[in-house]
């Protein structure tokens, strides 16, 4: 396993430095007034495709981060099946964009922050394609926290 290192931080394991780089579009999505989900593609080491939340810019229910890190790598490599992929994003993907991850075909879903009310490993975990492996929980509580804090603060506005 590889482990990476940029600058004097200890080095951190391929998950979490990937999760931070998922993170970083959860922020960008924050700072759009959109739920703050990140997600990115990785392929061989290397991000391939990004996205996050844009459902309320593009009044489209569908363009949840996964949704756009997807189409952003497979127009990146210029094929529509992401296999030898992993996926990261920071919230557990919802039914919708786990039957995306299986029409992608990509290899691993790794997710930060659990979803016990739409999260698709409580509704539907065989909705993945039978090769996907997922793992959750990875910088967790960071991923949890931003979400958390976003909904207190539209709470704390009504």
């Amino acid at each position: 396993m590889k482990y990476y290192s940029f600058t004097d931080e200890p080095l951190v394991s391929p998950d979490d430095f990937f999760m931070k780089e998922a993170l970083k579009e959860a922020r960008l999505a924050l700072e759009a007034d959109e739920v703050p989900v990140g997600a990115v593609l990785v392929s061989n080491g290397r991000i391939i495709g990004k996205g996050h939340n844009l459902t309320e810019r593009l009044n489209d229910v569908t363009a949840h981060a996964e949704m756009q890190a997807f189409t952003a790598a497979a127009n990146f490599i210029g094929a529509k099946y992401l296999t030898d992929c992993t996926l990261y994003v920071t919230l557990e993907p919802c039914v919708m964009c786990a039957g995306a991850a299986y029409w992608t075909q990509v290899s691993r879903i790794v997710f930060g922050a659990f979803d016990p009310v739409r999260g698709f490993s409580r509704i539907k975990p065989s909705v993945l394609h039978p090769k996907t492996q997922y793992l959750g929980g990875i910088l967790e509580n960071e991923c949890s926290m931003l979400i958390k804090s976003f909904f207190q603060s539209k709470r704390d506005k009504s």
